[in-house]
């Protein structure tokens, strides 16, 4: 049994930009609902969608046939938790908040086994591993995993270059709605000093060799980080889908204020 091809990984050493969506269900069936529309990647939410591990396993089950890749952001950088995640099978993790090199550095340790890693060897009980299927898979797993590290700080973009700059660290994804709260502008990453950040880091992490990403749902900004060298972007929020069509259609059925009859009076 061959090891499972990282088609995400192998995408971002490609110019096609990649174009995905956040699944925030937290159900295998919203999650292959998502799978089946065409998007090349989608992020399965463990920070703030209400995932957890078993969870998030049978989202990676439910999407498995299909052509889109799915991307597992954890909650946080706790190297059991990335354990648990690979051991599952994610290939391609996202961690939040990483603000220096050093915190990079450990979670490439933490997606690694030694002697160049930490990570625990679960052998037949995986299913990364096909339990125990695929052949040599200690000293190959590193060639399919892909680790995007969030830059979303102040201190983030400060040290970008140096986080970029990590071996074994495979992207940089940028998140404007924390880095713009951070920078006294909440709800406006649009603001000029939020923008040249922004537009820093991804110079940076381009520079470095690295792929850049970020979470763009407003078109306008999709197509501004994309001129700049994002190369995979995150377009579209299924629950905001789902919220924006709903009342869309509800408007139309609903009367405006000013046309519906007066109300009578007795």
């Amino acid at each position: 049994m061959n090891m499972p091809h990282n088609a995400f990984k192998a995408a971002l050493n490609k110019p096609a930009t990649q174009y995905g969506i956040w699944a925030g269900f937290a159900t295998g069936y919203a999650a292959e609902i998502v799978a089946t529309t065409g998007y090349d990647w989608m992020l399965i939410d463990g920070e703030h969608a209400p995932n957890t591990v078993p969870g998030v396993l049978t989202q990676l089950q439910a999407v498995a046939p299909y052509s889109t890749a799915p991307v597992v952001r954890a909650v946080n950088g706790d190297a059991n938790l990335i354990k648990q995640l690979l051991d599952i099978g994610a290939q391609t993790l996202m961690i939040p908040m990483v603000e220096t090199a050093e915190q990079a550095q450990a979670l490439v340790r933490a997606m690694r086994y030694p002697p160049h890693g930490i990570r625990g060897v679960g052998g037949g009980l995986t299913r990364a591993t096909r339990w125990d299927g695929v052949p040599d898979y200690l000293n190959t797993a590193h060639e399919q995993l892909c680790l995007i590290v969030q830059v979303e700080s102040r201190i983030g973009v400060e040290n970008v270059e140096a986080i970029a700059a990590v071996e074994g660290v495979d992207a940089v994804f940028i998140g404007p709605a924390d880095l713009s709260i951070g920078l006294g502008h909440a709800g406006n990453p649009g603001h000029p000093d939020v923008q040249q950040r922004i537009r820093h880091a991804v110079d940076a992490t381009l520079s470095a060799g690295k792929a850049c990403g970020i979470l763009a749902p407003n078109e306008e900004d999709a197509r501004r980080y994309q001129s700049w060298g994002c190369q995979f972007i995150a377009v579209a929020i299924d629950i905001s889908l789902l919220r924006q069509s709903a009342m869309a259609t509800l408007a139309r059925y609903r009367e405006p204020a000013s046309t519906q009859a007066p109300s009578r009076t007795y």
